[in-house]
């Protein structure tokens, strides 16, 4: 089983946090949707014939296509690919993009998951970040989508935004679990160089949240999605019981996926490729058909430290028998020396023969990980 990942770079606007590739060209969403239908049919031996059992359309913003050009890519997918039955396919999309007549045009497309981005239900919070909905806009919008008969709905939040207090994110918490989403992903806000808050926070104009407060931020966190009966099982994501992301655990569960689009990943098990991230550079080379992409083959070494970061992350953990298996004694023997000092400290445990973080673990998960990379 595989996966497809198709990258939707377009925004109205860019969030000031964002350090994704996006571009505000949307009177360019026909042509790059073409050259989209064309990668997906120069990579159709990429997976060598596995059944797609995900699909996903990140970005940017997704939502900002339309539904004719959602309808042109996927009938390209399903022409190229055996695409199964149960697939789980997921649009991300922004609340103010979903009115009435977009979300039943999405109906009739093969999405059957929708991921909306929420961040905070906070107005003056929204409008620093520079988002186009309030959040009035994003219950709403999610009700609809409730209401057209989406049965499986993801949301964003962030935490540890500016000036965001314990009470503020109580509410947040306390409004998405009312909305009852099927799943949540919660992501700390991060200050990434070159972004425009991260320009704001040199100016002296926000603030980044104190250590403490982040995990207490954490904290709450778990502790109220837990209690109102959502699985945490992986750092930043929490589902009902049967409603985790079937696609993004598949990249922490070392599955094979294709990505389209500028910026997009592959991994194939033995390397990992990406796409330039030039919206027009892409396309020239697409049209051209020498597609402009970077690919890097993976050592047992990097193997490994990969299934370090995505299995450790998750509450399936890291299996020994397969780790042992697949890279055999010396690291096998490594990572459990490297391990035994978290074990001692009640941070790492061995259950079923596998390697898992305790609910103690998860706060310091970073560090772990990185003691049990292999440096040469």
């Amino acid at each position: 089983m595989a996966g497809i990942y198709l990258h939707i770079p377009f925004c109205k606007r860019r969030c000031v946090y964002c350090d994704f590739f996006s571009t505000t060209c949307s009177e360019k969403t026909s042509e790059y949707v073409q050259a989209l239908c064309q990668e997906l049919k120069m990579r159709k031996d990429y997976l060598e014939g596995e059944d797609i059992e995900t699909i996903y359309l990140g970005g940017g913003t997704p939502s900002q296509l339309s539904q004719e050009e959602l309808k042109i890519l996927f009938t390209q997918i399903y022409n190229i690919y055996n695409v199964k039955e149960e697939a789980e396919i997921t649009l991300e999309a922004n609340p103010d993009d979903l009115t009435s007549d977009y979300i039943n045009q999405l109906r009739q497309l093969p999405i059957n998951r929708l991921s909306i981005g929420i961040q905070t239900f906070h107005e003056d919070t929204l409008q620093l970040l520079h988002r186009r909905h309030t959040g009035r806009q994003a219950i709403e919008a999610y009700h609809r989508c409730r209401e057209a008969g989406f049965h499986n709905i993801s949301i964003d939040l962030m935490y540890g935004l500016p000036g965001e207090t314990s009470e503020r994110w109580e509410q947040d918490l306390k409004q998405a679990i009312e909305l009852h989403p099927e799943h949540i992903s919660a992501y700390h806000l991060i200050y990434e160089e070159g972004t425009t808050l991260w320009k704001l926070k040199e100016q002296h104009r926000v603030e980044e949240t104190n250590e403490d407060l982040s995990l207490h931020f954490f904290h709450t966190l778990i502790n109220t999605l837990n209690e109102a009966g959502y699985e945490h099982y992986e750092i930043s994501n929490f589902s009902l019981p049967g409603f985790h992301s079937r696609h993004n655990s598949s990249y922490w569960t070392g599955k094979n996926y294709v990505g389209c689009g500028p910026s997009a990943h592959s991994f194939n098990g033995t390397s990992r490729q990406w796409n330039i991230a030039s919206l027009d550079e892409y396309m020239n080379g697409i049209s051209k058909g020498a597609p402009i992409f970077e690919i890097e083959e993976l050592d047992l070494y990097t193997r490994y430290n990969d299934f370090v970061i995505t299995s450790i992350r998750t509450c399936w953990g890291m299996p020994l028998s397969f780790l042992k298996s697949n890279y055999g004694d010396k690291l096998y023997h490594y990572c459990l020396r490297m391990a035994k000092s978290h074990m001692e400290q009640g941070l790492l445990e061995i259950k079923d023969n596998t390697l898992r973080l305790t609910s103690k673990g998860i706060f310091v998960s970073d560090g772990i990980m990185s003691d049990l990379l292999w440096i040469e």
